[in-house]
């Protein structure tokens, strides 16, 4: 028996009018609303819904919205309110049927009385805005699992979240006023949502540019104090960009800004866009900032030409010592960097002597934001320090327990592959992942009938789709690289640990097997700056690999290890 009913009018003066006089709690009740027309939508909650649709038929912004959801439920109070109009905004972003109108001053995600059983009507709720009023395409496990979710700008962001943006904010407006350029990092382990941050944050500052100072804001906002003229006027004629250097993610991105108001594809840029571009930014926010790249041989030739020509006219010559991180600096006033130290997975990437200094730098400045919590993996304990104490040559000193997490270890790959394709059929997003360490023999094929693994007695592809390639069709059935996967989340991942990653048994070390290393782009020397990869070098690499690749799953991770020494390491652990 549901408790709650929608009712349904046009929006328009009259029809508003003839509504609001119907019921008492049309003036004096807490509710949630939703309007729209076929390619927008607006979510509010308000306690006099029929005063807050006549303010919305003054905005120049809400006019053109055609029909109005009204959800009513005499066990509604403000807090339950709040949390169904974040939770129908996040759903109806991550559907991706029409674009949301709501300003991103700061989705609400606290606790109150009874909560557990509220969520149940919002599902309720959810599905008869689906079914019967034909408001989303897709369900919620399908939202859930999409990317337009996963990155959507807005989320409800945790404590330290909340505070790196808050601070990250204040420090930008001061630096506005006083006409002082910065650098800001923010750094944390996977799953710490330093891609969300970075979204919400372009967002955020959009929304406060554009805002009609006419339209009332909701006092309940966390960031609500910036929505003011003056800071609506300091970033009046600004020029912001993300930068991305990872292709299938940068892809996925852009995806969301183009569905978001405010935002747009054209943010989305790559490093050598920023370093091309004629017009210089005031703020640049770097995802993945560990992933930018020093003078190394590229991925084309023609990006080593680029590299050169890029390095000549912002810097009047060719100095090799200059990396993708000195043109973003030089490129734009203020500049935020997403950094993970332990993610550099190539000898490309920017040197984590590099990537440390960055951070100190910014430390000293008092401009350093350290996100801790974990947003990712559903375990109570440190599940990432855990993967990288097991992946060291110092690992715990007895196994660690996660609870619900499913944290497995397979001698049987067959069986792993067999439990992931349940995984699949119960959550979706539930994929096979595996290091470097065969090379890529089906990359050119067209028939469909050369294989990559040949392991176990099974027979298996590499990726096929260079981007988007977790949700690509044919992704169930091959096995991604960590240039597929860095940066997403799974529900599920099945990680094969190759034998580019052995243990020597003798002395109890981790080693590097370069003739099991089948990236020819993460083995090169880098004849330009004079670097020879050794393999103690390249072992830091594949670790930094593995470990990404092993915090990929919210909800589990299923582990099969090639090198028997290793195995029988990790089965103590695992």
């Amino acid at each position: 028996m549901t408790s709650f009913k929608v009712e349904r009018f046009p929006f328009d003066a009259d029809r508003v009018k003839a509504w609001g006089s119907v019921d008492p709690r049309h003036r004096n009740w807490p509710v949630v609303y939703v309007m729209n027309n076929a390619k927008e939508v607006y979510v509010g909650e308000s306690l006099n819904v029929e005063g807050r649709m006549r303010q919305h038929l003054e905005s120049d912004s809400k006019r053109q919205l055609q029909s109005v959801r009204v959800v009513l439920d005499n066990t509604f109070n403000k807090s339950a309110c709040l949390d169904l109009e974040s939770f129908l905004i996040r759903m109806f972003h991550g559907d991706g049927s029409r674009q949301v109108l709501n300003l991103n001053a700061g989705i609400t995600d606290a606790e109150y009385y009874d909560r557990e059983n509220y969520n149940k009507t919002f599902r309720q709720i959810f599905e008869e805005l689906r079914t019967q009023e034909e408001l989303f395409k897709r369900t919620i496990p399908q939202i859930i699992n999409s990317d337009l979710f996963k990155l959507s700008p807005f989320k409800a962001l945790n404590h330290d979240q909340a505070i790196a943006v808050d601070d990250i904010l204040e420090g930008f407006f001061d630096d506005l006023r006083s006409g002082v350029d910065n650098t800001v990092v923010v750094e944390g382990n996977p799953g710490t949502g330093k891609t969300v941050v970075a979204i919400y944050l372009l967002k955020l500052l959009e929304d406060i540019r554009r805002h009609d100072l006419e339209e009332p804001l909701d006092i309940d906002s966390i960031f609500s104090d910036y929505f003011t003229p003056e800071h609506t006027e300091l970033l009046k004629s600004l020029k912001f960009a993300i930068v991305v250097p990872q292709q299938s993610l940068r892809e996925s991105i852009a995806k969301v800004f183009k569905l978001t108001p405010g935002l747009g594809k054209g943010m989305v840029l790559t490093p050598f866009q920023v370093g091309e571009s004629s017009e210089k930014f005031d703020l640049i926010v770097v995802d993945e900032a560990h992933r930018l790249n020093h003078r190394a041989n590229q991925a084309s030739g023609s990006q080593n030409t680029k590299f050169a020509e890029i390095n000549k006219m912002l810097f009047g010559w060719d100095n090799p010592q200059k990396t993708q991180l000195d043109w973003v600096k030089k490129q734009s006033r203020h500049s935020i960097f997403m950094l993970d130290v332990g993610q550099t997975v190539r000898p490309a990437d920017l040197p984590a002597t590099e990537t440390k200094k960055l951070a100190a730098q910014a430390k000293s400045a008092g401009r350093l934001y350290p996100l801790q919590t974990q947003m990712r993996i559903e375990a109570d304990k440190d599940y990432v320090g855990y993967v990288r104490s097991i992946l060291s040559d110092n690992p715990p000193i007895a196994r660690e327990d996660f609870g619900e997490y499913d944290l497995r270890m397979f001698t049987e790959l067959g069986n792993m592959r067999t439990e992931l394709q349940k995984r699949e059929e119960e959550y979706g997003l539930s994929r096979l992942v595996a290091g470097y360490a065969w090379s890529w023999k089906s990359k050119n094929d067209k028939t469909g009938t050369v294989y990559d693994i040949e392991l176990d007695g099974l027979q298996m592809r590499w990726n096929t789709a260079k981007t988007d390639w977790i949700n690509s069709p044919k992704s169930v059935d091959e096995v991604g690289s960590i240039h597929t996967v860095q940066g997403y989340d799974l529900n599920y991942v099945g990680v094969i640990i190759g034998n580019d990653l052995r243990l020597d048994p003798v002395a109890g070390k981790l080693v590097f097997d370069r003739t099991n290393y089948h990236d020819k782009k993460g083995r090169e020397n880098n004849a330009k700056l004079g670097i020879t990869y050794s393999d103690a070098d390249l072992l830091e690499y594949v670790k930094n690999i593995y470990s990404v690749l092993l915090t990929r799953g919210i909800q589990g991770t299923y582990v099969y290890v090639c090198d028997t020494a290793l195995r029988e390491r990790l089965q103590e652990f695992v």
